[in-house]
């Protein structure tokens, strides 16, 4: 068994190294958990004693297949998580992320079993991020991001980088969802801005929310 700290770091270890291809600085760590760099350098000490990360003095962090494991299995079980509240229990998509944080550490790999089934076995969560498996295989993104698509490219929005609940409605109130289909009638030069044009109506994208919204090719174009 692990605790809460310990699962929230190897989660976060994950994620970055989905960003990074190199070695995880414990810098990033402290950043994403918004701690002291001093105490993410105890805890790299402490998974590494337990096999769960493989850590050198200035050259970072990277998961051990244990350790990934663990990550995996925490990132599945806040997902599963997501889709019930979502979908079941009807809270919003900007409200399940801090109730799933709660929950993804409940250690029963029965009832998250029995949830995944119940739910029909979900591969997405509300925010568009693959679910993985039980065994730990999980969907490699093929999103790209809508800030580097092209004028007159229609594209499906598929999923969010940010999930903060002020990003999510934010795009709620320009009924901008998963599912939703864009067409991009401008790129503004002088502040990587965009026009697009969703359900009929021309909305102005900043360049921080494009850079933060995940899409995929129209394939009814």
């Amino acid at each position: 068994m692990y605790s809460f700290t310990e699962e929230n770091y190897l989660k976060t270890i994950y994620k970055l190294s989905e960003l990074h291809s190199k070695n995880i600085s414990t810098n990033a760590i402290a950043q994403i958990i918004q701690t002291k760099a001093a105490s993410v350098t105890d805890m790299v000490k402490r998974l590494s004693d337990k096999k769960l990360i493989r850590y050198e003095k200035y050259k970072g962090v990277s998961l051990t297949e244990k350790g990934k494991k663990v990550a995996l299995d925490t990132i599945r079980k806040h997902r599963i998580w997501e889709s019930f509240l979502h979908t079941k229990l009807k809270f919003g998509w900007d409200e399940v992320h801090e109730i799933a944080e709660q929950l993804e550490h409940i250690k029963s790999e029965v009832l998250i079993d029995r949830l995944d089934e119940f739910l029909g076995f979900p591969t997405r969560d509300p925010h568009g991020d693959p679910i993985p498996s039980k065994t730990g295989s999980i969907p490699k993104n093929t999103y790209k991001i809508l800030a580097d698509m092209m004028e007159d490219e229609q594209v499906v929005m598929n999923g969010v980088l940010d999930h903060s609940p002020i990003f999510l409605q934010y795009l709620s109130k320009l009924k901008l969802e998963i599912g939703t289909v864009l067409l991009i009638i401008e790129k503004i030069e002088y502040d990587n801005s965009m026009t697009v044009k969703i359900n009929g109506k021309t909305v102005q994208l900043s360049n921080n929310v494009t850079q933060n919204i995940l899409v995929i090719p129209d394939a009814r174009k």
